[in-house]
């Protein structure tokens, strides 16, 4: 289910979502940072995420411009996910860090076969991890 066309559009809009959130935190700073970290957290954050792959990861492009271990992207994500609903839950409300907090599990319950992938499980459909 990880690789359904439906949820990758979903982890693609919480991605979108997720990045904005660095946004707003950056905007938080005090004024002559405002505008500095409101461009370079989010930028920060996406080349962070852009650069940092499993190989051949089938939710992705399967390119990793630096492999890592399944568990330290899940990990990467997790943070990211996860850290930008602390964000909403504190700049914004806390109910939208709530339903950043139950879109993430319900992607990672719709993506247990990815999840169990990047842990190194033999999954089919994923490739063989080495």
């Amino acid at each position: 289910m990880g690789k359904h066309p439906i949820n990758l559009i979903f982890r693609f809009l919480l991605e979108i979502v997720g990045l904005f959130s660095f946004g707003l935190w950056g905007w938080q700073a005090d004024q002559p940072f405002r505008w500095f970290l409101v461009v370079l957290l989010p930028i920060g954050v996406a080349v962070v995420w852009a650069t940092l792959n499993i190989p051949d990861d089938p939710s992705r492009s399967g390119k990793a411009p630096v492999p890592v271990p399944g568990w330290l992207r899940l990990l990467l994500e997790l943070l990211m996910f996860f850290g930008s609903a602390a964000i909403y839950y504190d700049v914004v409300a806390p109910l939208w860090g709530w339903i950043m907090v139950g879109a993430v599990i319900i992607h990672y319950a719709f993506s247990w076969d990815r999840v169990a992938w990047l842990l190194g499980a033999d999954i089919v459909g994923y490739p063989e991890r080495s």
